[in-house]
């Protein structure tokens, strides 16, 4: 895909509804507004936070950061995401790529939204080996139990094709939340010789995460420098930026068709240098 312009890439994602009205129901936003502030750890994505926030705290800063509608009494119906913030944490984001490119850093990507988000990961990751950066894949096969509607079922670590982490279960990949994940990989990259796990990645200390919900969280909370796509509903992340543990939280509607991230990720990588 050639180069995409601003103004081009704005339309497409209006028209997609990746950005400006997009389909999450209010209701469902404010629940998890509601859910984060109140400290529950399914949406705080492994982040723990310097303060305590009110459910309309984390509304003025989704309203600054995502574009959500600004009114309280708004709670019910469709919700917004400002698209011009998408693409300024977009430019941020390509940034940030850009120079872990330069630098030749080492990388971990990751995501919670494998079914949609799995190419744009994959083009990055394929943009960064070509300039010489590590991406690095540790703890691939490590399980763990989930509770799935009162059943107890098992996920482990998988890389899809370029590096990428996600969970599979029962021969298919999931959805999740969970910073677990993402702290097994980071234990085990720091893992030496005597704790007995190591493999070909470990000791390469990630500069750079590139992800999603927990994944992005934990990466953050670890100190390292992480980059993550948000949705309206998904708080954690925005406030994560706001208090500096994220580096740039990028705002859009995670759960649309998987081709129509394209032109977002050309315009991404085109940002970086990389296109």
């Amino acid at each position: 895909m050639g180069i995409i312009s601003r103004a081009d890439l704005r339309a497409h994602l209006v028209r997609t509804m990746i950005s400006g009205d997009v389909a999450t129901p209010r209701q469902n936003n404010l629940l998890h507004f509601r859910r984060m502030a109140v400290g529950n750890p399914y949406y705080q994505f492994g982040l723990e936070f310097k303060r305590s926030y009110t459910e309309r705290d984390v509304l003025e800063i989704m309203v600054e950061r995502c574009g959500v509608d600004p009114n309280p009494l708004h709670l019910y119906g469709d919700d917004t995401i400002d698209p011009e913030l998408t693409i300024d944490a977009l430019e941020a984001m390509g940034d940030r790529i850009g120079l872990a490119a330069r630098r030749a850093e080492n990388v971990v990507l990751a995501t919670g939204h494998p079914a949609t988000l799995t190419p744009l990961y994959q083009a990055v990751a394929r943009a960064l080996a070509a300039r010489g950066c590590r991406v690095l894949t540790p703890a691939a096969g490590w399980e763990y139990e989930v509770d799935h509607h009162g059943t107890a079922e098992k996920r482990r670590i998988v890389y899809a094709e370029g590096g990428v982490a996600m969970l599979e279960g029962d021969g298919r990949t999931h959805h999740t939340h969970d910073p677990h994940p993402m702290r097994a990989m980071l234990a085990e990259l720091s893992a030496t010789p005597a704790e007995g796990s190591v493999t070909e990645d470990s000791g390469y200390w990630p500069d750079l995460a590139i992800a999603d919900h927990g994944w992005c969280g934990a990466a953050g909370q670890a100190g390292i420098d992480a980059v993550g796509f948000a949705d309206c509903n998904d708080p954690a992340l925005f406030v994560g930026a706001a208090e500096g543990k994220i580096a740039v939280t990028v705002p859009l509607d995670d759960g649309v068709s998987p081709h129509h991230y394209a032109p977002l990720t050309a315009y991404l990588l085109d940002r970086a240098g990389l296109g």
